[in-house]
């Protein structure tokens, strides 16, 4: 078996109330938030559609989804523009709202350090973890695509 790299880029993205760790990988984009086209009957975290490069992205707050917040602001508000993982034709990417520019960051085992958090964890939460002295949440991507699927096909 291949050596696992000793570090990989990551991605320090701010949403309301804390920071999201991606792989910088996954991350194809930031851009300026636009007010997205709403979807009929979607949940209140699912908040619309934003154009983007002929695709019509879904855009989520990830805080909303988690059920920390009921709102979050989109003053001064960026997108994150994700590449989805899910295998999904139709939706090749997916849009997180963000609260600035996100920050890259080198993770390594070391830096990496779970916290000693053992309640269970939110929808869409796969991990919480120490980044140096950074609190960031780890999202389970997989089941964030699956629930905008099961969204937008409502």
């Amino acid at each position: 078996m291949a050596d696992l790299p000793r570090e990989i880029r990551g991605v320090m993205v701010p949403v309301t109330g804390g920071r999201v760790l991606l792989p910088n990988a996954t991350v194809a984009e930031v851009i300026s938030y636009t007010p997205p086209e709403r979807v009929a009957n979607a949940p209140v975290w699912l908040l619309g559609r934003l154009a983007w490069r002929g695709w019509r992205l879904p855009l989520f707050s990830f805080p909303m989804l988690t059920g920390a917040l009921a709102e979050e602001s989109r003053a001064n508000a960026r997108v994150a523009v994700l590449k989805a993982i899910g295998g999904n034709a139709g939706m090749p990417f997916i849009a997180l709202l963000a609260q600035g520019f996100p920050r890259l960051t080198t993770i390594t085992s070391e830096l990496l350090l779970p916290t000693a958090d053992e309640t269970p964890h939110a929808v869409g939460v796969h991990s919480e973890v120490l980044v140096r002295d950074d609190r960031a949440v780890i999202p389970d991507l997989d089941a964030i695509e699956g629930l905008i699927a099961q969204a937008l096909a409502a």
